[in-house]
């Protein structure tokens, strides 16, 4: 199975879907679709995830029908784990959460309009 383009071959910039075509009735879907992070897997590692799924996580069956040994699988199963929680959003930090926790609580404490909490969680994104 060849793997999709990650990069731009050109600048290196990131790449995302913009069209799927069904191969039967050749009906065409167009927009922005960014890939799933199995698809920045290698294929050996999508082959690996594969087999995990298939063989409903049992290791002791993965060893015996990829003829590697346990430790290989755990350590291989290891990586991919770590190149995941890389890829995964970085998760909001707590002082960030409890100020738009604050806002909310003014807001229904009635300390602050519908407009100044809007205007306040506005500039907490930013």
């Amino acid at each position: 199975m060849r793997k999709i383009l990650e990069k731009c071959p050109s600048c290196e910039g990131e790449l995302i879907v913009t069209q799927l075509s069904c191969v039967r009735c050749g009906t065409t879907v167009t927009g922005r679709f960014r890939p799933t992070i199995f698809a920045k897997l290698s294929p050996e590692s999508l082959r690996l995830v594969e087999a995990f799924v298939l063989s409903k996580g049992n290791i002791k069956e993965m060893e015996r029908e990829l003829g590697i040994s346990y430790w290989t699988i755990r350590n291989q199963l290891n990586e991919i784990i770590e190149g995941l929680d890389g890829l995964r959003r970085p998760a909001e930090p707590a002082d960030l959460k409890a100020s738009r926790q604050e806002v909310l609580a003014q807001l229904e404490a009635g300390g602050i309009t519908v407009q100044e909490a809007a205007a306040l969680l506005a500039q907490l994104r930013h």
